[in-house]
């Protein structure tokens, strides 16, 4: 790999997107790419409103309408991660949450909000019953566990950013809420916290949370999951739109043990386009002023040399997932924190992939399970585990080559 110049380096720091709110107008990449700018738009409606009829479980089953139209107001909502897309709110709207003539306390401004389908991926159906609004069906998409706004409201308020993982989200306190779970149940989810999901606990009854992982900067890589699972996007689509979102559709896999048969089909007829959509969505670059130039220079030196990152972090895609999966003994984010189980044993393949490196500073914490805080302690624990004996300085220098990606 070429070394960077430090003219480079600063022009990427400064071309584009210059802060976090202005990434969403730079996110789609799908001219020049070779995806379908006509698919790429259904994908995008998909991503964000389709429930593969996913109300069935959480209507019907968990009754998070009746949780929701009593008990979840605004506030309460964004205390668990939930965000609020200010482009579908109408300027009157915007206008009453500023003045405060719309209460942010009562849990009917929540069914308004999810009347103008402006609760980032939860749709709620709202009928007049007896001369009110209530919610009566509630989904979810995919949008409520990757996508985020950029604040520019208020904190969880502004436009959207899809493809950003929400780790302000709390599925686990969400899902608690259910009337329907037993008392064990509800432990395990508040245990998790926020940015934190386990898609095997309701099969395999194992608790080890992982970092809700960006549905960004895919287009190029196969291997999308933490343990490479499956050969592309529509695999883990699969599987989360019918095993986790609880839609309507199946998905197998022998290695798991997993069968699961939800009829009506829904999804399969919807995967091709919402993988278009997520191809399509590039990684954030990092906002100007986000990192020093020199030093990252230094750092991409380091990258390629002492810190031995390139022997798995390869190419310009930075990963070697696509011909290669690793075992656990040579990977430094084990053992899982809790005295959880290693996640590549509840896996497919028993092993992991080498993570990508586009967008790293926009998500934090770091490795599947969250285990490094900050990117200097990520490096930090690659150097004790891997013995590398790095100088304080190089290890700075590569945090700030890793924020330039």
């Amino acid at each position: 790999m070429m070394t960077i110049s430090r003219a480079r380096l600063l022009a990427r720091s400064l071309a584009g997107c210059t802060a976090i709110f202005a990434v969403a107008a730079c996110s789609d990449n799908s001219n020049g790419s070779g995806l379908s700018p006509a698919l790429v738009d259904k994908g995008k409606d998909i991503f964000r409103f389709e429930t593969f009829g996913d109300e069935t479980f959480w209507t019907d089953t968990l009754r998070m309408h009746e949780v929701i139209e009593h008990a979840v107001d605004p506030t309460t909502a964004l205390a668990v991660g939930l965000k609020v897309d200010t482009d579908s709110l109408p300027p009157e709207v915007v206008s009453a949450i500023q003045s405060g003539a719309i209460s942010l306390t009562d849990p009917a401004t929540t069914v308004a909000l999810l009347k103008l389908n402006a609760v980032v991926g939860v749709k709620g159906t709202v009928q007049n019953v007896n001369g009110k609004d209530t919610l009566v069906r509630v989904g979810i998409t995919c949008a409520l566990c990757h996508s985020t706004v950029d604040n520019s409201f208020a904190k969880g308020i502004g436009k959207r950013l899809d493809g950003w993982p929400n780790r302000d989200l709390n599925v686990g306190a969400i899902i608690a809420l259910s009337p329907a779970l037993p008392p064990s149940a509800k432990a395990v989810y508040n245990s998790w916290g926020p940015g934190m999901y386990d898609p095997r606990f309701n099969f395999d009854g194992k608790n080890g949370p992982q970092v809700i992982p960006p549905a960004y900067g895919l287009l190029g890589i196969h291997r999308i999951t933490s343990t490479g699972d499956g050969d592309d996007v529509m695999y883990w689509n699969r599987y989360v739109g019918v095993t986790q979102m609880h839609g309507h559709g199946s998905f197998d896999e022998p290695r798991t043990g997993v069968h699961v048969d939800n009829p009506p089909d829904i999804i399969s007829p919807l995967l091709p386009a919402l993988q278009e959509y997520q191809l399509s969505l590039n990684a954030p670059a990092p906002p100007a002023g986000s990192f020093d130039p020199a030093a990252a220079e230094r750092g991409h030196d380091v990258f390629n040399g002492a810190g031995q990152c390139s022997t798995c972090h390869t190419g310009s895609l930075f990963t070697d997932a696509n011909i290669h999966l690793h075992s656990p003994d040579e990977v430094v984010s084990e053992p899982e924190p809790n005295g959880a189980p290693s996640y590549a044993s509840r896996s497919a393949t028993k092993m992991y992939r080498t993570a990508p490196l586009a967008g790293l500073w926009q998500h934090p914490p770091y490795f599947h399970n969250g285990t490094a805080a900050t990117l200097e302690d990520v490096v930090n624990t690659y150097d004790a585990k891997k013995g590398l004996n790095l100088t304080t300085q190089q290890k700075a220098d590569l945090v700030e080559y890793l924020k330039s990606l």
